[in-house]
């Protein structure tokens, strides 16, 4: 399926592309761009990642690559955060396979992700597996005049769906069509906002693991979590693999 994702550009109509200059970020954007983000905190780098030549592309790709990284698991994490709380509340969305329909109510949210079946696993994993795909194709970004974000591309832009050759009524980034009414400044303080959000929601998730997993770790949330006596850590501990091969030890 990946491999369909990547060959069916060759099929998608053709797509103007909006030209766009490179973006070269530099340590000094990252103290920039902390500052903007929380002048109490600042720039904050004690492992001095920003300095490393990942891969030996150089600064710009290293930087590129830690920028995309914390806005992909920012989002992420909201999305989990928001997640965790709906199954922890019991809410469970209507008209989905009688199998996932049936997982009990009254469990923890980590609870809900062993109780559902495994192909439904597999097909989140698998979707994924797709847009990552989709995100990091050149031949995609280049049809939408833009480039990677190791190569001064915009870090955290995921491009439409021009160019799939049927239609697909929504994109990611702007599927109610309201950023068009946005002044530059708007954008801009919107995604400072965006990654401030995306950090606490990676702390606020941890919270919520870490409290699940350890009774008593976060104070604030005692007695609101449920215990999990899982592997937070091991999703895919016991899988159809594994059941046929026996238990990896």
């Amino acid at each position: 399926m990946l491999a369909i994702a990547a060959q069916s550009v060759a099929y998608a109509p053709t797509v103007v592309p909006r030209a766009r200059a490179p973006v070269m970020e530099t340590k000094a954007d990252l103290a920039t761009l902390a500052n903007e983000l929380n002048p109490v905190v600042g720039f904050y780098d004690p492992l001095d990642l920003a300095g490393l030549d990942l891969w030996g592309q150089g600064e710009t790709a290293t930087i590129g690559w830690l920028r995309e990284s914390e806005i992909k698991h920012g989002r992420i994490a909201m999305a989990g955060f928001v997640g965790y709380i709906v199954h922890a509340n019991n809410i469970r969305m209507q008209g989905m396979a009688p199998e996932v329909q049936s997982i009990p109510t009254g469990i923890g949210a980590p609870e809900v992700w062993d109780a559902m079946p495994e192909i439904a696993k597999w097909q989140i994993i698998l979707f994924v597996g797709v847009m990552e795909a989709w995100r990091e194709n050149k031949v995609v970004l280049a049809g939408e005049g833009q480039t990677h974000y190791m190569k001064g591309g915009k870090p955290g832009y995921f491009p439409s769906f021009d160019m799939v050759p049927h239609p697909v009524p929504f994109n990611l980034y702007d599927p109610w069509k309201v950023m068009a009414e946005k002044t530059e400044a708007q954008k801009a303080r919107g995604r400072l906002i965006e990654i401030n959000n995306g950090r606490l929601a990676m702390i606020g998730l941890f919270g919520f693991v870490s409290e699940a997993q350890v009774p008593g770790s976060v104070p604030f949330l005692k007695g609101i979590i449920a215990p999990y006596a899982g592997d937070v850590m091991q999703p895919f501990a016991y899988n159809v693999f594994t059941t046929l091969n026996g238990p990896i030890v």
